[in-house]
């Protein structure tokens, strides 16, 4: 191989993706331990569902686990497998309970349900008394989310009944709060005294309530365990004022174009946006097939996200494609941007939460749709 081969061969990867999707795990262990600083006296676990909100749960858990965490909640059995497999001394809990058969293999992970049922009480009664043994679990109030959970009549029966406890450990009682993104929401002070009288019915476990939002507002939501999961990644959990987290997610895509465009020039599918002026253009190698959202483009009647370029912003111009967005970069210098350089989708200027305002969702809808096809990279200082 001669040194131009060489050249080619390591800069391969580089020409291969739409870009790079960086990760900062030490940014992710800050926010954890700000949070867990927070919760005290209450432990603080982690939620690390959708493959760690689509960081990856083998680089997320064990930068938790490191900086601390000792639990952790995951949606799915299979998720569960690769948390144990990373930290096999941490607690785990499935919140989807345990699929019907599915008792030997929590008991062989040494892996936690999370019980929303009666029947899921039972079947895991049934099973701890088949093994002779008492296998921790937690059992869901449902107290106004109407999704998983014992409904308020279930919880009264078995609060009337503990014989219901008397084969498995009851290792926590949870709920899941609707609202707390928005704190002053009367919601939360119901849920809170719904939860407070269910728990007092039943026999004595350690309480959780609080998920991000719920230990950021604190006080009497955090109990003994709280769950955060997308203030932990970065993402915005209170709707409202300044985000306290630090981003932990930087996008860049690479600039595959620069192109000239004269006023009353449509861009993109649809011909939604007509250009208002003679333009300088940025064609960016990424688009909605890498998670970047469909919706952050702009029309004739409102605008679309920003990127970064440079340290300063350019707006999306026209439709997210699949694979290519436009960007107007008129106001930059000539010469400042070239075809190569990177153009920042994500990061401390124009978050996921900016982007989800954008695109009218959600920063965790943004989180875990990104980088399929991004080159990642890991960086821990």
């Amino acid at each position: 191989m001669n040194d131009r081969t060489a050249g080619v061969a390591g800069d391969l990867q580089h020409f291969e993706v739409a870009g790079r999707l960086t990760i900062d795990l030490a940014a992710l262990k800050a926010n954890w331990l700000a949070l867990a600083r927070r919760a005290e006296p209450a432990e603080a676990a982690a939620v690390v569902k959708a493959d760690a909100y689509g960081l990856g749960i083998e680089r997320v858990v064990p930068a938790l686990s490191a900086a601390g965490c000792k639990t952790f909640f995951v949606a799915i059995l299979s998720e569960a497998r690769r948390v144990r497999a990373v930290a096999p001394d941490a607690t785990v809990y499935v919140l989807e309970g345990p699929a019907f058969g599915a008792a030997p293999v929590f008991r062989d992970f040494s892996l936690r349900p999370v019980l929303g049922s009666l029947d899921e009480i039972g079947h895991w009664a049934a099973y701890c008394r088949e093994i002779s043994q008492p296998l921790a679990a937690a059992v869901h109030i449902d107290t106004g989310m109407t999704r998983l959970g014992l409904t308020p009549g279930e919880a009264e029966e078995i609060a009337g009944d503990p014989t219901h406890f008397d084969d498995f450990r009851l290792a926590l009682v949870m709920s899941h709060l609707a609202c707390a993104d928005v704190p002053g929401n009367p919601m939360n002070g119901r849920q809170l005294r719904q939860f407070q009288a269910v728990r007092r019915h039943l026999p004595e476990a350690p309480a959780s309530l609080a998920n991000s939002a719920g230990t950021l507002i604190g006080g009497d939501y955090r109990f003994d365990l709280v769950r955060p999961g997308v203030a932990i990644y970065g993402g915005r959990a209170i709707a409202t004022g300044d985000n306290p987290m630090r981003p932990v997610v930087t996008v860049e895509a690479r600039i595959i174009r620069i192109r000239e465009a004269a006023a009353g020039t449509p861009v993109g599918y649809g011909a939604v946006e007509t250009l208002k002026r003679d333009s300088r253009l940025a064609i960016l190698s990424a688009g909605y097939a890498d998670g970047y959202i469909r919706a952050a483009g702009s029309t004739d009647e409102r605008p679309g996200a920003d990127v970064t370029i440079n340290g300063r912003a350019a707006p999306v111009v026209g439709r997210v494609s699949m694979d290519l967005l436009a960007v107007d970069i008129t106001e930059f210098e000539e010469n400042s941007v070239q075809t190569g350089d990177y153009a920042e989708l994500l990061g401390k200027q124009f978050t996921v939460d900016d982007l989800a305002d954008r695109a009218g969702t959600i920063g965790y809808e943004v989180l875990t749709n990104l980088g399929r096809r991004f080159q990642h990279i890991v960086k821990d200082d």
